[in-house]
């Protein structure tokens, strides 16, 4: 995380509370912003790959969800979740389709900044390289089960979240996450031993 800022997670509770707030005063909605945006931004830069690109849509995410939170009825301890990445996934699939586009590879120059602790040059090469290799291989997968990755690892969403956001039943969700799993895990290994590392 970038210095000086930090994600607040705030409880389910709390969550609640501030959706009924921020419908009503959309001042309070940047406290549901705070507790959300990495995740939102995390999973939207891992789909879309450009910098530009994320941060685009990361604000036009934000902007749908902070005009259309008075539409949103709390139903379980999920809901925002669900809610604001049913936005996101929505938006990115819009954008992809008004573009015309398809995941691509992209340069190293192009992919977002991964955040940690003081990196030497080499070593931040090195982590981009490993990035790119990672969505390479995510994006080998059939298109659900790439949905299913980036919003596991990259929303962290819990599965009954998943099923939400892309209208399956929550087994279905676990089957296809691990099924992509097993699948990624194999690319990795042939991937190693055809690179030699």
């Amino acid at each position: 995380m970038e210095k000086g800022y930090q994600e607040q997670l705030i409880t389910v509770s709390y969550e609640r509370e501030w959706v009924e707030k921020a419908q009503n005063d959309p001042l309070a909605f940047r406290h549901l912003y705070d507790s959300y945006f990495s995740r939102v931004y995390a999973y939207v830069s891992y789909r879309v790959g450009r910098i530009q690109d994320a941060e685009d849509m990361t604000s036009e995410i934000f902007l749908k969800a902070m005009e259309g939170i008075t539409r949103l009825e709390w139903q379980h301890e999920n809901s925002f979740a669900s809610w604001i990445f049913r936005i996101a996934h929505n938006t990115v699939n819009d954008y992809y389709r008004k573009n015309n586009t398809v995941n691509e590879p992209i340069s190293l120059e192009e992919l977002p900044e991964l955040r940690a602790s003081v990196l030497l040059p080499e070593d931040a090469l090195l982590r981009k390289e490993k990035f790119a290799q990672l969505r390479r291989l995510i994006f080998e997968l059939p298109s659900r089960r790439q949905e299913v990755i980036l919003l596991k690892f990259f929303g962290r969403l819990r599965n009954k979240e998943i099923a939400t956001v892309l209208g399956l039943d929550e087994r279905t969700v676990a089957s296809h996450l691990s099924r992509a799993l097993v699948s990624l895990h194999r690319k990795y290994i042939n991937h190693l031993n055809r690179t030699g590392g």
